[in-house]
């Protein structure tokens, strides 16, 4: 009963901790309940004046196809390659590497392929909101203006007595656009888009490379690897190509999504790896349990001459 019950409260405590991300993640994507910085800029800056490209939908990589992608491909690969895995145990009755999860008595356990599946699925999901937390919490706090910002937000350089380049403006009031593009193009930094898309990629990257283990996919896993890795790049460039990032923001974002990604995957998930059975004991273990070795002394020719010369000495004293 004891241990059904701390298993009921730790599944609670996991489920309050993705619910409380998840809403997290709403109040900095879809609520103004964190304000951005406004941050100043000089007056006619050529670091801010790049043509508008329009809002995300008309990108050659729009929201919805990233988020597609980010979601649909990563659950689609994990899903097959965990049942693949399973049938392959199953098939060379490979018991001893499953997994078993008790949950009361000797009796009921989870299947290891939803046990494993769940998991993994799981981890993925949260870091995925925990990555757009990172970058949401980054734009609100910087502030960093975007390559067309000046174009959108469209100051009147006569009021503002913009008179040499090196003047520096801090009126949060001083643009006359649309409000929604201002506040949009005040959110670079880091590129959502980046750190979304190399989560992902680096995220599935890692989990081809530790599951599969078949024969003959020495060259196939690096070059589905690389080629996961290749379409994260891409989509950063394509930010940059658009005059919609700075480099610096695509940049960072590649650094949290990567960081995320081997985190959950090194410390949290344990590279894949199963549990250890409770028949297998670690090294640490084995090496306690290890019988004490008697090491022979060896005594060096300074040590026999000293002993010599003290019996010398008794001798003569005895005399």
């Amino acid at each position: 009963m004891s241990f059904q019950f701390t298993l009921t409260i730790m599944l609670y405590f996991q489920m309050v901790i993705m619910a409380g991300t998840v809403m997290l993640a709403y109040y900095f994507e879809y609520t103004d309940t964190f304000t951005v910085n406004v941050q100043g800029f000089f007056c006619f800056d050529s670091s801010y004046t790049k043509p508008y490209p329009g809002p995300d939908e008309s990108s050659d990589i729009p929201p919805v196809l990233l988020l597609s992608l980010v979601t649909g491909v990563p659950v689609l690969v994990i899903i097959v390659g965990e049942t693949v895995v399973f049938c392959l145990q199953v098939a060379t009755r490979d018991f001893e590497n499953q997994e078993k999860t008790l949950l009361t008595g000797d009796c009921c356990y989870i299947n290891p392929l939803v046990r494993r599946t769940v998991r993994f699925l799981g981890i993925y999901t949260f870091g995925l909101f925990a990555t757009d937390i990172f970058v949401n919490a980054g734009q609100v706090v910087t502030g960093n203006l975007a390559p067309h910002f000046l174009t959108v937000c469209k100051p009147n350089y006569t009021a503002l007595g913009c008179h040499q380049l090196t003047q520096f403006i801090t009126d949060g009031n001083a643009c006359t656009g649309n409000p929604d593009l201002v506040v949009k193009a005040r959110r670079t930094f880091p590129s959502k888009e980046a750190a979304l898309s190399i989560y992902g990629a680096m995220y599935l990257a890692m989990y081809i490379t530790s599951t599969i283990k078949a024969k003959g996919t020495r060259l196939a896993k690096p070059v589905l690897c690389l080629g996961l890795m290749c379409l994260a790049f891409l989509t950063g460039i394509n930010r940059v190509a658009e005059y919609r990032n700075h480099w610096s923001d695509v940049i960072a974002g590649f650094l949290i999504g990567i960081s995320i990604a081997v985190f959950l995957v090194v410390c949290v998930v344990n590279n894949f790896k199963g549990r250890q059975a409770e028949h297998e004991k670690s090294p640490i273990d084995n090496l306690a349990q290890m019988p004490m070795i008697s090491i022979p002394r060896v005594e060096s020719p300074l040590e026999k001459v000293s002993v010599l010369i003290f019996t010398v000495f008794l001798f003569y004293l005895c005399l």
